[in-house]
């Protein structure tokens, strides 16, 4: 009798734990309305960053003009790769924007016979500001105004922008008016921009909007072909596209 009622008394104590594990097993099952969304935000491949974190979110539309400082830690979260030039010059640009621009090279190579190479891309504050002192020093402080980002404030940082050159029967042009001079080349080559990601980042007659004289070498990679078409067909600077064209005064 006393063996029966133990078998009893064990198979209480069993039902009864299996039954508490399993309301403790559905509790914590549950998700609060928070952990759905983030599900989502995960699923659609967005993410839900605080204002701290917001900062070391990839944007390939950043603005950064002469009115919009390059935002804070983006140099520390830009991923950057090397690239070697015909003439062993080592620069870095951002992951995305070098892939792009190695497609376009080839391409304007292939089908064009058109030879563009990296001159200028990605550059810290510090070497902005020595650009700044060369340029004033050899052409003075209007002509730096016109062409040179203030250190801090030039698109150059955040490794998106590049400036090419072109090599012509062998010759290497980079002068800014020599290549200013060069409008077939360049016609050829700004209509191929948009379907590598690339705008014109300074266009001829919208100074007062970009704040720079038009430069032809300067390309801006923008993310993606759709983004880089729609802002190429329809003649925008990327302050139009953005709504965020500057006031002038008057």
């Amino acid at each position: 009798m006393k063996n029966i009622l133990k078998k009893a008394l064990c198979l209480t104590l069993c039902l009864t734990m299996l039954l508490s594990a399993a309301v403790l097993f559905s509790a914590c099952g549950k998700e609060e309305p928070a952990d759905v969304e983030q599900t989502e935000s995960a699923a659609t491949g967005t993410e839900a960053l605080t204002t701290e974190e917001s900062g070391a979110k990839y944007d390939y539309l950043v603005l950064v003009n002469k009115q919009n400082k390059l935002p804070d830690n983006w140099e520390d979260v830009v991923e950057l790769e090397e690239s070697v030039n015909r003439w062993d010059e080592t620069y870095q640009v951002e992951k995305k924007a070098l892939e792009a621009f190695t497609a376009l090279q080839k391409d304007l190579l292939e089908n064009d016979g058109i030879v563009i190479e990296l001159d200028s891309t990605y550059r810290s504050v510090k070497r902005q500001q020595e650009i700044w002192d060369e340029f004033e020093a050899e052409r003075g402080l209007e002509y730096a105004q016109k062409y040179v980002a203030v250190p801090g404030y030039s698109e150059h940082h955040t490794g998106l922008a590049i400036d090419i050159c072109i090599e012509k029967d062998g010759v290497r042009i980079d002068d800014n008016d020599d290549m200013i001079a060069e409008r077939e080349i360049f016609s050829q080559i700004h209509a191929k921009l948009a379907d590598y990601g690339f705008i014109l980042r300074y266009l001829e007659g919208k100074d007062d909007i970009t704040g720079y004289s038009y430069e032809p070498w300067h390309f801006r990679y923008v993310g993606s072909v759709e983004t880089a078409k729609e802002i190429m067909d329809n003649g925008l600077t990327l302050e139009e596209y953005l709504g965020k064209v500057p006031e002038t005064e008057g």
